[in-house]
C-alpha cells in the first residue's frame, strides 16, 4: 500500500507515524513544509517543499498535485485540520483521510468566524477523519455535523522506549530522603504549569504544620522550555519555594524516559488538551498522574485506580490529590503499576499502527465501492 502523510516534519508524532507505517511494510511517503527535525527510517520518502507559513499551505497546493499524479498513492493522510487540511481539500486527492490533532479543534476555530468556516469546510471535503481520542471526535461533530465515519486511532506508546520497572526505597518513595513531584512539558499557559507550581506550594504550606518530616522532603521538577519560563520563574520566587524547584530546561525526546523515572507522580493540569500522550509515558515509565478534567485526559486515566482526575483551574482540588500520594506513597506504588497495565493492555505502539492501518484499507475499501 502506498501512503501519502502530508503533515509538518518537526513533529516528532509525524515521524513517529510514519517511521511505524514504513515498519509494518506500507511504502510511506511525507510531504511537508516544515523542515525535518527527527530522524526517518531508511526507505521513507521525504519531500520538503519550500513554502512557508500560512499562505505556504495555498501555495504548495500545485506541488502536491504534482507529486501525488506521480506516485499514485492508495491514500493521502492529511494531519491537522487548519493547516495541512487546507491543502488536501485544494488538491482534491481521493481517497484521504484527515487527521485532527487538538488545538485545531479545541482553539483554532474558536479564533474568527473565517477559522471556524475553514476548519469545517476541510472536514466536509475529506472521506474519512481521524481523531485520538474519544473527546476530541465529539468536539469535531459539534463543529459541524458529519456524514462519515470518525475512527479513533490514538498515538501508541514505544513499550521499548517508555518501559521501566520502579523500585522503591523504604520510604515508599524513590528516594530515601526526596519526594519529586513534577511535568515534563511545554511551558504554555495552556499546560497549566502556573496551576502546578501553585498547588505544589499549597501542599508544601499545608504539610508543614501536619506532616514536616514529608514537607522537608518535597521537590518540584518542571522539564520543558518555552516563553512563559520567566514568568513561572518569578511565580515561583513570589511563593517562596524557589529552593525547592527545579526548572530543567527541554530536552530531546529520548531523555523523556529518563526524566519520567525521576518523578514520584506526575502531574498535567492542563487548561485544553486533545489526548494526552505524555499521560501514556507517565503510565508505561510506572508514575502514577495527576490529571484536569479536560480534553483526551480523563480518557486515559481510571480515577483513584491509575491516578487522580481533578476539577480544571482547581488549586485545591491538586494540592489535596498530591498530598493523597504524598501522605500514602503506598498509593504511589499501587497507582503506578496499575497505569503501567493500562497503557499495555491499551496503547502500544504496534496496536496503533496496526489500527491505522485498518483505517486506511476501510477508507480505500470503501471508496473503490462508490466509483
Amino acid at each position: 500500500m502506498k501512503v501519502i502523510l502530508l503533515a509538518g516534519a518537526n513533529s516528532i508524532h509525524t515521524i513517529r507515524w510514519a517511521n511505524g507505517l514504513q515498519a509494518a511494510g506500507l511504502d510511506v511517503y511525507l510531504i511537508s513544509q516544515h523542515p525535518l527535525m527527527h530522524q526517518l527510517n531508511e526507505g521513507i520518502h521525504y519531500y520538503e517543499l519550500p513554502n512557508r507559513g500560512v499562505l505556504g499551505y495555498f501555495l504548495m497546493v500545485s506541488q502536491v498535485k504534482k507529486i501525488l499524479l506521480e506516485i499514485k498513492p492508495d491514500i493521502v493522510n492529511a494531519h491537522y485540520a487548519s493547516g495541512y487540511g487546507t491543502t488536501a481539500r485544494l488538491v482534491n486527492y481521493h481517497p484521504y483521510i484527515l487527521s485532527v490533532w487538538g488545538s485545531d479543534i479545541y482553539l483554532f476555530p474558536k479564533k474568527s468566524f473565517l477559522h471556524k468556516w475553514l476548519v469545517k469546510k476541510n472536514l466536509l471535503a475529506a472521506d474519512a477523519i481521524a481523531s485520538t481520542g474519544h473527546n476530541m471526535a465529539l468536539e469535531t461533530n459539534k463543529l459541524v455535523t458529519l456524514k462519515k465515519p470518525i475512527f479513533i486511532t490514538p498515538f501508541g506508546i514505544d513499550k521499548e522506549v517508555f518501559y521501566i520497572k520502579r523500585n522503591y526505597s523504604a520510604s515508599g518513595y524513590l528516594l530515601e530522603d526526596k519526594i519529586v513531584i513534577g511535568t515534563v512539558k511545554s511551558l504554555k499557559p495552556v499546560y497549566g504549569i502556573d496551576l502546578l507550581i501553585q498547588a505544589f506550594a499549597q501542599l508544601k504550606s499545608h504539610l508543614k504544620y501536619t506532616r514536616p518530616d514529608l514537607e522537608k522532603k518535597l521537590s518540584l521538577r518542571i522539564v520543558g522550555g518555552g516563553a512563559e519560563l520567566q514568568k513561572l520563574v518569578r511565580l515561583v520566587a513570589n511563593l517562596k519555594i524557589s529552593d525547592v524547584v527545579e526548572f530543567v530546561g527541554q530536552v530531546s525526546h529520548d531523555q523523556v524516559p529518563t526524566e519520567l523515572a525521576k518523578l514520584d507522580i506526575y502531574v498535567a493540569l492542563s487548561r485544553s488538551e486533545s489526548f494526552g500522550v505524555a499521560i501514556l509515558e507517565a503510565g508505561l515509565n510506572q508514575c502514577p498522574v495527576i490529571v484536569s478534567n479536560v480534553g483526551g485526559l480523563p480518557e486515559l486515566v481510571i480515577n483513584n485506580e491509575t491516578g487522580i482526575i481533578v476539577e480544571s483551574e482547581n488549586v485545591n482540588a491538586a494540592a489535596d490529590a498530591m498530598q493523597k500520594l504524598v501522605i500514602y506513597p503506598e498509593l504511589i506504588a499501587s497507582y503506578a503499576k496499575n497505569a503501567q497495565q493500562h497503557i499495555l493492555d491499551n496503547y502500544v505502539w504496534d496496536a496503533s499502527v496496526t489500527n491505522m492501518i485498518s483505517v486506511f484499507q476501510s477508507v480505500i475499501a470503501d471508496s473503490k465501492v462508490k466509483v
